[in-house]
């Protein structure tokens, strides 16, 4: 159930209420593919570092170790000792992404894992029942991801396939909450708006979906290399056709500057491999703009990452010392960097909650929306 708090222009501030606990919107969902965060990050820094939603892969999930076990072991949150509220995907985008050979029907998609290349055949069923193995509190419907820059049939026909395909993920679904042995019979399900950039598309599909009344709403399909005034476009075309009562969601975005601009067009909850992957190789996000631990010029500078944060490693390690763990290919150089850049987008919505509570959005949007995205 989502509460609505406050409004600020199209800003909003919720209350998202979950069996795993309650959600502070707008919030970002911190990426762990795998059950854990790329760059030696666990269930336990988490909370650290004060995340709020661990978003896993059904795809990846499925091919390793395999839903089964973890449904035996007691479903995903027993399995990476995560408490709180957890969302997966559907696994569609790895499908699409991932699978050099995939054949695509009304049934479902075939395609050869990247693993050992073997067969999989994946729909609407097979990716809810996945889901409900894993027992995740939040569960994306399957769907078809086409590339941007599409053609105008195709996008059109593709849009009513993942229509029909959500009409069955939502039958799928109630008919596994329904079973004694299911792990979370309490798993919501978001649909996902596809339409490519075209605004007639995105708003039809909208108003199609939101007619199945379900549990979330996401937008798809962006961030995939189109100019970023484009996927603010779609945002706004599409964001007065969303349900105002249930959360909205825009996938694999982004930036700092992404998540504000959204945040204004009425977005809560946001995710993105950006934050830890740039980490992992020394990008990192500080108050003033991106530095690149890298450069010579911090090889003897005892400042921490950024003086305006209080993350854990910037509590302890100075730029220097992280520095040289690059160059000597220390593992712990990704993980202190991965925990102090996503330590910093969850500080970020914290601000952006505290500013729409106090009438400021638009103020604190002036002033770091460029900023941040900046590099030093």
């Amino acid at each position: 159930m989502l509460t609505v708090l406050k409004k600020q222009g199209n800003a909003r501030r919720c209350e998202f209420q979950t069996v795993h606990g309650t959600v502070q919107t707008p919030a970002f969902m911190n990426v762990a593919t795998s059950a854990a965060i790329k760059g030696a990050l666990s269930a336990v820094d988490l909370k650290e570092i004060g995340c709020q939603v661990m978003l896993s892969n059904t795809y990846h999930l499925h091919v390793r170790p395999g839903d089964s076990l973890i449904k035996e072991l007691g479903g995903l949150h027993q399995f990476s000792s995560w408490n709180g509220p957890i969302l997966t995907d559907s696994g569609g985008f790895q499908v699409f992404s991932l699978a050099k050979l995939r054949q695509i029907k009304e049934e479902g998609v075939t395609f050869a894992s990247h693993v050992d290349g073997r067969r999989i055949f994946m729909g609407p069923e097979e990716s809810m029942r996945i889901q409900s193995n894993l027992g995740s509190t939040i569960a994306m419907a399957f769907d078809e991801c086409v590339e941007n820059p599409a053609k105008y049939d195709y996008a059109k026909k593709s849009c009513e396939r993942t229509v029909r395909w959500l009409i069955r993920c939502k039958e799928e679904m109630q008919r596994l909450n329904s079973l004694s042995d299911t792990v979370n019979p309490n798993q919501l399900l978001f649909g996902i708006n596809q339409g490519c950039t075209f605004d007639d598309l995105r708003i039809e599909n909208m108003k199609q979906i939101a007619k199945l009344d379900l549990d979330g709403y996401a937008i798809g399909g962006l961030a995939v290399g189109e100019p970023k005034e484009d996927m603010y476009r779609i945002i706004s075309a599409v964001e007065p056709y969303m349900p105002e009562n249930k959360p909205r969601y825009l996938m694999g975005v982004g930036t700092p500057g992404n998540i504000l601009e959204a945040v204004s067009r009425g977005v809560d909850l946001f995710d993105c491999v950006m934050p830890s992957r740039n980490a992992r190789h020394g990008h990192l996000f500080t108050w003033d703009g991106i530095i690149n631990i890298n450069n010579a010029k911090y090889e003897k500078d005892c400042s921490p990452i950024d003086v305006q944060c209080d993350c854990p490693t910037c509590k302890h390690f100075s730029r220097a010392y992280i520095r040289h763990l690059f160059k000597s290919k220390e593992m712990l150089a990704m993980r202190l960097c991965v925990m102090h850049n996503l330590y910093f987008y969850n500080k970020l919505m914290e601000k952006i909650r505290e500013a729409i509570d106090c009438d400021e959005f638009d103020s604190f949007k002036t002033k770091y929306v460029d900023v941040l995205d900046t590099r030093i």
